[in-house]
């Protein structure tokens, strides 16, 4: 689920609208199926799905109620609906999420197939503009991807390449991180071993460490840097401990400092120390509207660990469509203590 306060493209026409949408999810769908949900003329919010097999009713019905439910919640007042692939799995997509929509009283101004460079209207039966051979169209020399490309946004081939952008790096530097990894648990253990009598566990010169690590971590990114090899392994460690893990997600926000952070942490972090960094790149993305990263770093947190209890927060969130905004209070409210604020008091996840 995509949300679209960000991005501001202008959308002229059928082909403008099929241009932009890979620019609102990140990537070029394929075998999907995707709704446009207006307010007013403004796209404010898209959401995707995976096409259902063939001949898989029970499944389609159910996704496409779901993608409903979850487009209704945005308060939005008319719906574009948009199947990539070919016909004998998109029609009958499309005509169970139409049927959906409308369950849900969001009228559909119109309901699109895209296959091979061409699209088809399932509502607009004149020949004159609907030919039945399709309308061909180019959305890479387009004047949208153009604007949307000057703009900074980016399309990626598919979800498989923002998949990998998120993924553990290999070979030497794989190699360079197990040795890095090491010598911050071997830090670790000196730090706990000078932790004072006053302090047994050593929680307080973990927090510490971890506050001080975050800050720097995030003043580096923020003038452009980037973290050594030993600094970040530090970092992953640090946040096994909750409080620093909470003390990063209260600092995340979506700016593209953060997100540059938390996936150079996360693609270097030993398999174990996953859940912590991929949690707080999919909060990042979560907050900079950015959807599908959002969720594919949500995923690589809980391979590593299912029952992360971060990762199931965002998970929720990102299936139930919430928006980013219902954090606007938490963020404007400086108390300590605020149930259900991220990273205050007790009231976060582990």
């Amino acid at each position: 689920m995509t949300w679209t306060d960000h991005a501001t493209l202008s959308v002229r026409s059928t082909a403008d609208l099929l241009s932009a949408v890979p620019y609102l999810l990140g990537f070029h769908p394929a075998e999907s199926v995707v709704v446009i949900a207006l307010r007013g003329n403004r796209v404010v919010f898209v959401a995707r799905g995976d096409l259902p097999g063939p001949g898989a009713a029970v499944e389609r019905t159910e996704a496409a109620g779901h993608l409903a439910a979850i487009v209704a919640r945005q308060g939005v007042e008319a719906t574009t609906v948009i199947g990539y692939g070919g016909p004998e799995r998109v029609t009958p997509a499309i005509d169970a999420l139409t049927a959906a929509l409308a369950r849900v009283r969001l009228p559909v101004l119109d309901a699109l197939r895209v296959t091979g460079g061409r699209y088809w209207s399932y509502v607009c039966t004149e020949p004159g503009c609907c030919p039945p051979e399709g309308t061909p169209f180019d959305g890479a020399t387009s004047q949208v991807a153009a604007a949307a490309t000057f703009a900074g946004q980016v399309a990626l081939p598919d979800r498989a390449a923002l998949v990998r952008q998120v993924a553990p790096v290999g070979g030497r530097q794989r190699r360079e991180m197990r040795r890095a990894s090491r010598r911050a648990e071997e830090r670790l253990g000196e730090l706990l071993a000078r932790a004072p009598a006053r302090d047994p566990r050593g929680r307080r010169a973990l927090l510490r460490a971890g506050r001080s690590a975050v800050r720097a971590a995030m003043d580096r990114y923020l003038a452009g840097g980037q973290l050594t090899d030993d600094e970040s392994a530090w970092l992953a460690l640090l946040l096994l401990h909750l409080p620093v893990r909470d003390h990063a997600w209260q600092r995340t926000g979506g700016g593209e400092e953060h997100l540059r952070l938390w996936t150079d942490v996360l693609r270097r972090a030993e398999p174990e120390l996953v859940p912590a960094p991929a949690s707080l790149l999919g909060f990042a993305a979560w907050r900079a509207g950015q959807g599908a990263l959002a969720s594919v770093a949500v995923e690589r947190a809980l391979d590593a660990l299912p029952d992360y209890p971060l990762a199931l927060m965002l998970a929720d969130a990102l299936q139930r469509g919430l928006p980013p905004s219902i954090l606007d209070d938490w963020l404007d409210d400086e108390r300590p203590g605020r149930p259900g604020r991220p990273g205050r008091g007790r009231g976060g996840p582990g």
